[in-house]
């Protein structure tokens, strides 16, 4: 993804809305020679400003940078960003905001599952899911960590040549004892409302969440080829 690409972008969307440059500023709440650096891609603007020109022009932060056709998918709010986010990519480039956009994605997500689980009340439950959870992070951090040859292997027992085959069994496992799991609860227990859900609902328990979570779930289905038409 290019800057030109979000100038070019931001610029269009300032025209398609059929407002001038000077009352989007104001809107936006920069001045017009600082939204005229972002039009003309001068300037790389702060994760504040995207989100909201985002939220002004209706659109998703990733049709905005420029990396998807779709203009009306889930959006992240200004009220799903912390303190932490905000300071710190304020002059960061693109880049950095993706890093930081995708995080506040797959942390919500993971808030929304973690919290159904705690519905759940199953120790088993909560502690395989944590574990195949877990083990997806270690296998990418450990990735990371191999592609530098200089890095000592200090932190990990298993070995380089097999990590990855022992991780994905384990995940494999994580998985057949989670769906047993749920199959027990759904089988044994009448009050299975933590497994009831539906987009109003998730809307209404996760008001800030659920947006994430979405859009998480329209991208994973966009990777995998299965997005509804």
């Amino acid at each position: 993804m290019e800057l030109s690409d979000f100038s070019r972008v931001l610029t269009h969307l300032r025209k398609e809305k059929g407002v001038s440059q000077k009352q989007a500023a104001k809107d936006l709440g920069v001045s017009q020679s600082l939204l005229s650096h972002y039009e003309r891609g001068i300037r790389e603007c702060g994760l504040l400003f995207l989100v909201r020109a985002a939220e002004y022009y209706g659109v998703t932060a990733d049709y905005l940078l420029g990396r998807s056709y779709d203009k009306h998918g889930m959006t992240i709010s200004l009220e799903e960003l912390s303190d932490e986010d905000a300071s710190g990519v304020g002059n960061s480039g693109i880049k950095s905001m993706l890093s930081v956009l995708n995080k506040k994605l797959i942390c919500n997500s993971v808030a929304v599952i973690m919290d159904i689980l705690a519905k759940s009340g199953d120790k088993t439950l909560i502690n395989e899911v944590s574990g195949y959870l877990g083990i997806s992070v270690y296998k990418m951090f450990r990735m990371l960590y191999n592609s530098n040859p200089d890095n000592s292997p200090i932190f990990f027992g298993a070995d380089n040549n097999c990590y990855s085959y022992m991780s994905d069994a384990e995940m494999n496992r994580c998985e057949a004892q989670i769906q047993k799991q749920l199959s027990i609860i759904c089988q044994t227990s009448s009050e299975n409302n933590f497994l009831n859900m539906n987009e109003e609902y998730l809307k209404n328990i996760y008001p800030v969440l659920s947006a994430s979570l979405f859009n998480l779930l329209q991208n994973a289905e966009n990777k995998i080829g299965a997005r509804k038409k």
